[in-house]
């Protein structure tokens, strides 16, 4: 009796998080965390159907079934995104991306230099990269080949660095509620230009919730006002495809480049909870038109709290006049 008076406990508590889903997305904080938890908060509902189907209890085990059902259909756009590339890609110049959020309290950038040096990427971008970081990176010489930088200097998750080894030019930093949200640039690479915006949102915590919110659907009007073609837009979301407001930037019609290449479950937040790994997909590699992600994977973030992005991008040749 204990049992199914437990699956019917389990089953409940998960039907009022998918009913919040459907008809409140993202509109209660509590709910909102979970929903960016939609790849495994549902999970308990596959052991009670389960449990349910053995012991015959088959009312428990269809409301269960119910939840599990819910769950892919939440799942489903994500696990879907999968496409092939485009074909101009095949023969298009490319770049080597290392994307990290590096932690501002990260003791040692130790981890990082040598993390570099071994990926050698061509365009480096990193979320709450304080002022000393770059210094340390710089003398352990894993910059040593990205020779133009930009950098918001802050204390504190607010800091950015871009650094590449190709020039960077109209650096501008998109202030929201008076903290850096977005830093843009326009890379220039022999075959042409691209836009690069890294990105840094709030995390969806008590007293800031709303400003999370508004974050995420300034960002999608912000793409959607300048536009797709030529972008590329990398950073730290705190949002996954579970949320209503990284749903609104994909909506502008950027393609999220672990989805396109079937890495929906690559998962790189947070590296903080013991010997459970990470749980949710909160940084991003999301691209524009006539960009595109060829390949994509990620690393161990040393010292930090998320798993680095590291990704090979694509950039169409202008056509021809």
């Amino acid at each position: 009796m204990w049992v199914a008076a437990t699956g019917w406990i389990v089953t409940g508590g998960l039907a009022v998080i998918a009913f919040m889903r459907i008809f409140a997305w993202d509109d209660l904080e509590p709910f909102a965390v979970l929903n960016s938890l939609t790849a495994v908060v549902y999970l308990p509902a596959w052991v009670v159907a389960l449990v349910a189907l053995v012991g015959r209890r088959f009312a428990l085990a269809g409301a269960a079934v119910l939840i599990v059902a819910a769950q892919i259909a939440f799942l489903l756009p994500e696990l879907t995104a999968t496409e092939p590339l485009p074909g101009w890609a095949a023969t298009a110049p490319s770049i080597r991306l290392f994307d990290a959020n590096v932690y501002d309290n990260n003791p040692s950038m130790t981890g990082y230099a040598a993390a570099i040096k071994v990926y050698k990427p061509q365009l480096l971008t990193m979320e709450e990269a304080v002022a000393p970081d770059a210094k340390k990176l710089a003398r352990a010489g894993a910059l040593a080949g990205l020779p133009f930088h930009l950098a918001v200097k802050r204390d504190g998750p607010r800091a950015f660095l871009i650094a590449s080894r190709y020039p960077l030019s109209g650096d501008n930093v998109v202030y929201y509620d008076y903290l850096p949200l977005i830093v843009q640039a326009t890379v220039h690479l022999p075959s042409g230009p691209f836009a690069l915006w890294v990105v840094h949102t709030t995390a969806p915590v008590p007293g800031s919730f709303a400003q999370w919110k508004s974050q995420l659907d300034f960002v999608a009007a912000q793409v959607a006002a300048r536009g797709l073609s030529k972008l590329l837009v990398v950073g730290d979301f705190n949002a996954t495809w579970g949320n209503k407001g990284f749903r609104s930037i994909l909506a502008t019609g950027l393609t999220d480049g672990a989805a396109a290449r079937g890495h929906a479950f690559a998962m790189t937040w947070s590296q903080k909870l013991g010997p459970i790994p990470p749980l949710v997909r909160i940084d991003h590699v999301l691209t524009g038109t006539g960009v595109a992600v060829t390949k994509i994977s990620t690393g161990p973030g040393p010292g930090s709290d998320h798993r680095d992005e590291m990704a090979t991008v694509a950039i169409r040749r202008p056509a021809r006049s």
